[in-house]
C-alpha cells in the first residue's frame, strides 16, 4: 500500500533569476518503508521535505499522504493534519527548555485535548522502550543531546503518527548516540511497522533505511534496495554518493 505519493512535483522559487529546486518528480513510499533521501547541497532535499511535511506548497504536482492531499485543507484542517498525522524528528531536537521532558512529550496530546490518564499510559510505555524513565522530570537543557533526541523521537510517536519524517536526526550528535538514534529509528520500523523518511547527509545513518534515493539537481538519480547486508549496502551508498559529486550535505 503506498502511503506518500508525490506526482509530477515542482518547485520554483521566484525571484531576479528563477530557481527550479524540484523538476517533475514522482516517487512513492509504501506503508511500513524506512526511506533515506540524499544527495549533493543545493539538489532538492529540503525542498522536497518542506513539501511533504506541507511547509511549503509545490508550484505544481500534488502530494498525497494515505490518499489525502493536505494542500487541499483550510489553515485550522491542515494544523490539526500535521498534529495528528505527522511525527517530525530534527537535527536541532526543537524542545521547549521552559517545559520538563514528560511535558514535551506530551504536548501533541496536550494540543489534542487527550485524557491525562491516556497521556500516562503511553508515556510509561514510550519512556520505557526508549530508555528515558529517568529523565522525564528535567528540562532539556539538563541532559544530553542523545537524550534529547531520543525525548524528541517520543514526542514524534506518542500520538501515533502515520508518517514520520527525519531532517538530519544525528546532525548533532556523536558517533555512539547517531547508532543509538538510528537503531531506535530500525527498531520503530521493524517493530511498529513505522513509515519513516529520512533526509540525511550521513551514509552510516542512510544504511539503516531500507531504501536510499538520491537527487541531483531536483530530479532522482538513482535508489538502492538494501537487502541483508548493511555492510554492503553502506558501501553502495559510498559508491553513488562518489558518483553524485559534490558535499552530500
Amino acid at each position: 500500500m503506498v502511503l506518500l505519493k508525490m506526482s509530477h512535483l515542482n518547485k520554483i522559487y521566484n525571484g531576479k533569476i528563477n530557481v527550479r529546486a524540484i523538476s517533475d518528480l514522482n516517487l512513492d513510499v509504501e506503508k511500513g518503508e524506512f526511506l533515506g533521501i540524499m544527495g549533493p547541497s543545493g539538489s532538492g532535499k529540503t525542498s522536497l521535505l518542506n513539501m511533504i511535511a506541507t511547509i511549503d506548497p509545490p508550484t505544481s504536482g500534488q502530494v498525497s499522504i494515505n490518499g489525502e492531499n493536505p494542500y487541499a485543507l483550510n489553515f485550522d484542517q491542515l494544523a490539526a493534519f500535521r498534529r495528528q498525522k505527522l511525527g517530525f524528528i530534527f537535527q536541532s531536537f526543537n524542545l521547549l527548555d521552559t517545559l520538563t521532558v514528560k511535558e514535551n512529550i506530551f504536548l501533541p496530546l496536550t494540543l489534542d485535548g487527550a485524557a491525562l490518564s491516556d497521556m500516562k499510559d503511553k508515556l510509561k510505555r514510550i519512556a520505557g522502550r526508549l530508555g528515558i524513565e529517568h529523565i522525564l522530570d528535567k528540562r532539556p537543557y539538563e541532559i544530553s543531546g542523545g537524550e534529547a533526541q531520543r525525548t524528541a523521537i517520543a514526542r514524534a510517536i506518542i500520538h501515533n503518527p502515520e508518517l514520520f519524517l527525519a531532517d538530519e536526526p544525528t546532525g548533532n550528535l556523536d558517533s555512539k548516540n547517531s547508532t543509538d538514534v538510528m537503531q531506535l529509528l530500525e527498531r520503530l520500523n521493524h517493530e511498529e511497522q513505522a513509515t519513516i523518511l529520512l533526509v540525511t547527509h550521513d551514509p552510516q545513518a542512510a544504511s539503516y533505511c531500507s531504501r536510499v534515493v538520491f537527487i541531483k539537481d531536483g530530479e532522482l538519480y538513482n535508489e538502492l534496495y538494501r537487502g541483508d547486508n548493511q555492510t554492503d549496502f553502506y558501501r553502495r551508498i559510498m559508491d553513488t554518493l562518489k558518483l553524485l559529486g559534490g558535499s552530500s550535505s
